[in-house]
């Protein structure tokens, strides 16, 4: 099934907190798994990886535990997370002799020493060299931006860890932030109200669900109401009780449990343009605010974003890919990153 990478010994790879995509040159995404491990703490053996390990989240018995070894955009975990790119490397590339090149993407805000680990994990897990790109530079590549002009455009990058939001000129970042604030939130904001308003207790799955079906930030007209739905059943535990329980929960509800987090995207935002040089604030009124990443796809979240700034903003095509997308096609370029000053670190 995988015989596609005697084509090409390149990997692009987006690390993500939630999923990991992988993108092999010539072929494009060929993988895409949530950032989940499980494991025998007793003997210590890897039982699933990605979607079957997702399964197991919140259903393990004493002796299996479910983690996903990225948390915030970084490594929580090291092992965990070099067994994980083990085994998605050896999936796609078992039938090859050489060891690949691999070139993963971090948020604009990493540390070296959070760098280094991500390499270092790279390397161990079976990557003949790797380089690392920055997520708003790959998520720009990805949803098609030419970077290489002199002319500002801005990103807004929302992950499962992080939200990068840069403002790129000539091939570079000008201005850019990185806040811990993303999809991850969004759950722990739903988990947290309805236990606050409803004394339920229910899990991240259940919250992710809530999230893509009825979340939303913004304010929706009778003819949004009509296109979407506008409540969902859901089943947690009683924190009074302690038996099951079920609830109707509205997208009102959501839009409530959703401000908080929503309005710290919003001010990242907004003081990446107060650092931006005027002339390229002005490229950015002109062309928009351009969204990637899973995160972006909570309802209104670019309807907030445009009213909050008065700049277009708006989704770009298959967002949650654009990152691993654009790390992809870096993959042409990667004796230029070789080469450059970052990449002087990498081995």
């Amino acid at each position: 099934m995988f015989d596609f990478l005697k084509f090409s010994n390149d990997v692009g790879i987006d690390l993500g907190t939630a999923t990991v995509l992988v993108y092999v040159k010539g072929k494009g995404i060929v993988l895409k798994e949530p950032s989940v491990v499980a494991m025998d703490t007793n003997t210590n053996k890897l039982l699933a990886v990605g979607l079957e390990a997702q399964r197991m989240l919140g259903r393990t018995p004493g002796n299996i535990v479910a983690i996903r070894p990225l948390r915030d955009g970084v490594i929580s975990d090291y092992d965990m997370t070099e067994r994980m790119l083990r085994h998605f490397l050896d999936k796609i590339c078992k039938r090859r002799i050489f060891k690949p090149r691999v070139i993963i993407c971090v948020p604009s805000g990493v540390t070296e020493v959070e760098e280094r680990a991500v390499i270092d994990a790279s390397l161990q897990a079976g990557a003949s060299k790797t380089y690392l790109i920055e997520e708003p530079i790959a998520a720009a590549i990805g949803a098609g931006i030419d970077i290489a002009k002199p002319y500002g455009n801005m990103i807004v990058d929302i992950g499962g860890g992080t939200t990068d939001i840069a403002v790129i000129s000539l091939g570079g970042i000008v201005v850019s932030e990185s806040i811990k604030v993303a999809g991850d939130k969004f759950d722990e904001a739903i988990v947290k109200y309805i236990r606050k308003k409803h004394n339920i207790l229910i899990g991240e799955r259940t919250a992710e669900e809530m999230k893509m079906r009825i979340g939303c930030v913004f304010p929706r007209t009778e003819e949004d109401k009509e296109i979407r739905r506008e409540d969902i059943e859901i089943r947690g535990r009683s924190l009074v009780s302690g038996l099951p329980k079920t609830i109707t929960v509205t997208a009102d509800e959501m839009f409530e449990a959703f401000e908080e987090t929503s309005a710290a995207i919003v001010d990242a935002v907004k003081a990446v343009l107060e650092q931006t040089p005027p002339e390229l604030v002005g490229d950015i009124s002109t062309n928009g605010i351009i969204m990637t990443g899973g995160g972006a796809l909570v309802w209104g979240l670019d309807k907030l974003i445009q009213r909050e700034t008065g700049i277009k903003c708006s989704v770009a095509d298959d967002a949650v890919s654009c990152v691993a997308i654009g790390t992809g096609k870096a993959l042409n370029n990667i004796d230029v990153l070789q080469e450059s000053k970052r990449k002087n670190k990498y081995r």
